[in-house]
């Protein structure tokens, strides 16, 4: 027996937030960065000019990823359009890496064979510091969604098992300009105090070479909510204890579990019911334990229900899986 709960969460705005943050200040860096790159003639500058146009169209992608997800299911996508977001999520982080790495590098590599010495490098001081506090911003309220999602979870294991994609985007792509800012004024200023200009170009391929490694985490986490993860298993374990709680269940066994959205999420539970109980009961079982569910965790757009015995579990998920338990 199979039944299905669909519904649908109130979706917190706090990514949200951040993203539009960073996007008010990515708009106002990057028109300072590229004014100053075009007067100065600095490769550096010119990478952090293309950086900053970089993230301000990821910002964009990531706002219309949130809009995207949020459509109605129907009969072709069932389950709704909540992986929008980790589509778009996972291309914004191939623009960070096709756009903003290789510009920056072609620029880096163009300006140390033939370096071109840099003019007015004090404009480029004065926009590198406006930049800086413009990003530090953005950073700054990245930096608390992200603390306040993590909750006692280290930073990389936080980053790790993370379903919600913009929360760590935003926050990555903010200290990877931060870096590539202190980048740019290190070369600048050595190009300008030493009158070796090819230090401008070695910090635009530092810069560069900072932008790829951020795509590349960004993308491996992107993708690997993209093909599928499964739920927080911390969602299995309290849904477990819920079920085993309702009348006429013997045993929860555990539940698969996938993932489609930063707050949306399928269920599929093995249960054990008591022995005896009539078609009718196990229907009005189920059909309680769905309404504990779904007040419990309106997050759980999706309920299915499979009568198994706990040996019959456990022998489905070793020839599924190769072991148990499967958390």
């Amino acid at each position: 027996m199979t039944t299905v709960a669909t519904g649908s969460s109130a979706e917190p705005h706090s990514s949200r937030l951040t993203v539009y943050a960073a996007l008010a200040g990515n708009v106002a860096v990057a028109c300072t960065k590229l004014a100053a790159a075009v007067v100065t003639g600095s490769a550096a500058m010119f990478s952090e000019a293309v950086h900053s146009i970089v993230d301000t169209g990821n910002e964009g992608l990531l706002l219309y990823g949130f809009r995207q997800s949020e459509r109605r299911p129907n009969l072709v996508h069932p389950f709704g359009y909540g992986r929008e977001l980790y589509f778009w999520s996972f291309i914004v982080a191939l623009l960070l890496f096709g756009l903003g790495a290789g510009v920056s590098l072609y620029q880096g590599v163009r300006h140390v064979i033939d370096p071109e010495p840099i003019e007015y490098a004090l404009v480029s001081y004065v926009v590198l510091g406006l930049s800086f506090v413009f990003e530090g911003a953005s950073w700054i309220v990245a930096w608390r969604g992200f603390k306040r999602a993590r909750g006692d979870l280290s930073f990389w294991r936080a980053f790790r098992q993370s379903k919600d994609p913009p929360a760590f985007m935003v926050l990555f792509e903010d200290s990877a300009a931060l870096i590539g800012i202190a980048f740019a004024g290190a070369g600048i200023m050595a190009a300008d105090f030493l009158d070796m200009p090819v230090f401008d170009g070695i910090a635009s391929i530092l810069i560069g070479l900072v932008l790829a490694i951020t795509a590349g985490l960004l993308a491996i986490e992107s993708k690997s909510l993209l093909i599928g993860e499964r739920a927080p298993p911390a969602l299995v374990e309290a849904i477990c204890r819920l079920v085993e709680e309702q009348p006429g269940v013997a045993n929860a066994n555990s539940a698969l579990t996938a993932q489609l959205s930063p707050h949306q999420s399928i269920v599929a539970l093995s249960i054990e019911f008591e022995d005896g109980l009539m078609t009718d009961q196990i229907e009005d079982c189920v059909a309680g334990l769905e309404a504990r569910v779904r007040a419990a965790h309106p997050d759980v757009v999706a309920l299915f229900v499979k009568p198994q015995t706990l040996r019959q579990f456990e022998s489905a998920t070793r020839k599924r899986f190769g072991s148990y338990p499967i958390n």
